[in-house]
């Protein structure tokens, strides 16, 4: 492994104190957030795509990179991401030139073209994460399966592999969440800071322009009227998310979203990697004392690296994509 990226720990197990550390130009949690997000690039990653019909008539989207490996990652996105974000182009380019092969999914309505029904994904949609795993399971002869997500991902994979309802397959070997936010409903409050606002307005702003073509698809089920005065997540999912996805209240998609209550039923090595200057995160997105005595739940725990950024010096990669094949292929 190159110098750049060697990395050394100290061990409080399972709380991983990491000692990565950024280029000095991006010691700021803003800038490693925003720099990678905005300006890198990587090529060379050609997907094969396939269509998943879910139980309800819709469809997911997967992108493959198959090269008859016999172990495979999947990797979720983030909100209002899809397969083609750099950080999982990222990992899908590191993983498959250490023979894994890649499913990169998208959530509906994240693959380029606009899923069928009035719904759209959220940080607690297990159900597609199922159907999605269930698949590929029945459509192909993989030994191992392995799964990261990035922020709302990262939720969907840990609400995934700790609801009590789920019954884990037994190929799914190991789990890698980077920037998650484990207690949502206090990640929405984060987000309407002030200094949060560059953030919020841009995921907002896409989330709008897709209600409004859902509203052309399902006239007499969503009204658009009023939409672009929203500036608040709150009002988003009062509008939207709570009633598109059957919940009775706010409060209800919180608690549904939220992972940090169950993270005691994991049962399979799983890495939590957060930084302290991630902008996204509250303090009780830092599950510290869940993982504490958890035999399976790996927090680490890094200075810097801000949300999905964890930048290194060598721009073709990130620290986070290194790290996550380190940890499936060596557990530490």
């Amino acid at each position: 492994m190159p110098s750049a990226v060697r990395i050394y720990f100290l061990f409080i197990m399972p709380i991983i104190y990491s000692t990565y550390k950024p280029p000095f130009y991006l010691r700021n949690g803003h800038v490693s957030t925003i720099l990678p997000s905005m300006f890198r690039k990587v090529n060379g990653v050609e997907y094969t795509r396939e269509r998943i019909v879910t139980p309800d008539d819709d469809f997911l989207d997967i992108d493959w990179i198959k090269k008859g490996n016999k172990r495979l990652v999947l990797v979720l996105h983030g909100l209002e991401g899809n397969s083609q974000r750099h950080y999982v182009k990222g990992i899908a380019k590191h993983f498959s030139a250490n023979y894994w092969d890649v499913a990169a999914w998208n959530a509906r309505s994240c693959s380029g073209e606009m899923n069928k029904q009035p719904r759209l994904y959220h940080h607690g949609d297990v159900a597609d994460v199922a159907t999605t795993i269930d698949y590929i399971i029945d459509t192909n002869d993989y030994k191992e399966i392995a799964l990261v997500g990035f922020s709302m991902g990262g939720a969907m994979v840990l609400n995934y592999i700790s609801e009590s309802s789920v019954k884990l397959p037994a190929l799914i070997s190991k789990a890698v969440v980077i920037s998650p936010p484990v207690e949502v409903g206090d990640s929405a409050i984060q987000l309407e800071k002030a200094s949060m606002t560059f953030y919020r307005k841009r995921f907002l702003d896409k989330l709008k322009e897709k209600m409004k073509l859902k509203a052309l698809m399902h006239p007499t089920i969503i009204k658009v009227g009023g939409i672009d005065a929203i500036t608040a997540f709150a009002d988003f999912d009062v509008r939207y998310t709570v009633p598109l996805h059957n919940f009775d209240t706010t409060e209800a998609f919180y608690k549904n979203a939220t992972s940090k209550h169950q993270l005691g039923n994991i049962n399979i090595p799983t890495l939590l990697l957060i930084s302290k200057d991630d902008p996204f995160m509250p303090p009780s997105c830092y599950p510290l004392k869940e993982a504490e005595n958890h035999p399976n739940l790996y927090l680490e725990l890094t200075d810097r690296g801000g949300h999905v950024g964890f930048p290194i010096k060598n721009h073709q990669h990130s620290w986070m994509e290194i790290r996550a094949l380190e940890f499936i292929e060596k557990i530490i």
